[in-house]
């Protein structure tokens, strides 16, 4: 109502004049009632015409645009007061865990309480704004000094304030936050959307190194972000082109050390840069709806693999390909797997479908199971990948027809040197063992530890220590040495008894 009213008030002392010189005091005491009526119908009109003002998405938070609107007030002003300031983003570690556990309504005051946390570890004239994409952005009203140490000590203040148990329709939930900031003097550009985006950016580089990580902005972090943009843009033309293509793992048999199949493992070999991590690619390749293609061009070319190495008159028994959820929840999957066992002339014997144990922790999905229970029955591998890292409960590893369970490499690791290590192995084994599965042993890279599974009862061993993944045209060298190796050992083994 300022705006209107300073726009009568600047006119008001000649309509007065006026009023009474043509009407006397009849006037002028109607020009003093009827002009605050007057004025309070513009306000509505006008108000009616532009339309409500923006609300902030959570009761009590400020918008966006508020945020933007102080720093661009801080900045504009900063050469006159010598005041800064700062912007953090607190995103939450994966939201949609929270959503599928508790419920939408459960998320929503979960944000509405970490909100009311925040507002009361800041100090009075700071704004919490909520972000259309979740979670926080933080702006401090403006402050003499404000350096790289004290921001991070804000910083974990705030991140403290947000992990807290929270008592949501009796249940308690445990949130976990991610902290992205940057200092006014480190923004990449001189406008509040900058400093804004910078924060972004750090908390989205957090996130990619959480859960409960906290970043501060650097240069960087935005050419790794315009990097992956690229990449993103590139993901599509790459599968076409042949760029990401299969390497191979070799896995091999405890007992008696021939090769047991090999795992085909996703590389991208980019034109420009060479060989990229998948590490950095397979996260986008979810996130812009390509897990199926990515299948596919895997499949392919592992069947191509084992028509090579039989032709070469190598005995590679099976490969290992992994399917993702979206591709397991394609209906005819079944029927799309037998058309290319037939087009290769391989049996179902010959392929292993490694399936990720959050997806059969998570998934309840009855064209999931259906599919599995089907590429069992046909003769197919199932693999359980990463097992003791997600949440297989016995029972969806029954319903899931699982016929092997690959031991995450975390367990692994230094099982010959550390006695909880190896406990944790035997104890896996024990159990596939009572389920009447088979095992391999994930991440083998010393002989200690390759040994030590071997003596725990593990089937089957992989990992760095055996061989690193390898394009096909370098395995066919590979399964020579390795052979002839297995030979000559055998051959004095032999002379020895």
């Amino acid at each position: 109502m300022r705006a209107a009213s300073a726009e009568w008030l600047v006119l008001l002392p000649a309509a007065t004049l006026i009023a009474f010189w043509l009407g006397g005091e009849g006037w002028l005491i109607g020009m003093a009632i009827g002009t605050p009526v007057a004025m309070a119908l513009f306000v509505l009109v006008k108000r009616a015409w532009q339309g409500p003002p923006a609300l902030a998405l959570t009761p009590g938070l400020a918008t966006e645009q508020h945020l933007l609107a102080m720093f661009d007030d801080i900045m504009s002003n900063r050469v006159i007061t010598g005041q800064t300031t700062a912007c953090f983003v607190v995103m939450f570690d994966e939201p949609e865990t929270v959503v599928s556990r508790h419920g939408r309504l459960a998320h929503e005051a979960v944000i509405a309480k970490t909100a009311e946390r925040l507002s009361l570890v800041l100090r009075q004239g700071d704004i919490v704004a909520r972000l259309s994409e979740g979670g926080f952005a933080i702006g401090l009203s403006p402050v003499r000094r404000f350096d790289l140490e004290t921001a991070v000590q804000l910083a974990v203040r705030v991140q403290k304030a947000a992990v807290a148990a929270l008592a949501v329709d009796e249940m308690t939930i445990y949130p976990s936050v991610s902290v992205g900031f940057c200092v006014l003097e480190r923004a990449p550009g001189p406008k509040a959307a900058a400093l804004l985006g910078a924060a972004r950016i750090a908390a989205d580089d957090a996130l990619r190194h959480g859960p409960g990580a906290i970043r501060a902005f650097s240069p960087e972090m935005s050419r790794r972000r315009s990097d992956r943009a690229e990449l993103r843009e590139g993901l599509e033309q790459a599968l076409d082109e042949g760029q990401i293509r299969p390497w191979f793992q070799p896995q091999l048999c405890t007992d008696t050390g021939a090769i047991s199949g090999f795992e085909a493992l996703a590389r991208w070999h980019h034109p420009q840069r060479g060989i990229i991590p998948p590490a950095e690619f397979l996260p986008m390749v979810e996130d812009v709806g390509l897990s199926e293609r990515l299948c596919e061009v895997m499949l392919y070319g592992a069947l191509s693999a084992l028509n090579r190495w039989d032709k070469a008159g190598y005995a590679v028994p099976r490969v290992a390909v992994n399917f993702s959820a979206p591709e397991l929840r394609n209906p005819r999957l079944v029927e799309k797997l037998k058309w290319e066992m037939d087009r290769f002339n391989l049996s179902p014997g010959r392929l292993t479908i490694e399936v990720l144990e959050t997806v059969a922790g998570q998934s309840d999905e009855d064209v999931i199971v259906t599919n599995l229970a089907a590429l069992s029955k046909l003769g197919c591998g199932i693999d359980l990948d990463d097992f003791g890292t997600g949440m297989a409960s016995i029972a969806n590893i029954k319903r899931f027809a699982v016929n092997r369970i690959k031991i995450d490499r975390s367990f692994v690791t230094k099982a010959d040197t550390e006695a909880a290590q190896k406990k944790m192995v035997a104890a896996i084994v024990s159990m596939a063992e009572q389920l009447g599965l088979s095992t391999v042993a994930e991440g083998v890279e010393t002989p200690g530890e390759h040994a030590t599974v071997a003596q725990l009862g593990c089937a089957h061993v992989q990992g760095f220590g055996i061989a690193r993944p390898m394009a096909i045209e370098e395995s066919f060298g590979w399964i020579e040495r390795h052979q002839k190796g297995l030979s000559k050992t055998l051959r004095l083994g032999r002379s020895r008894g």
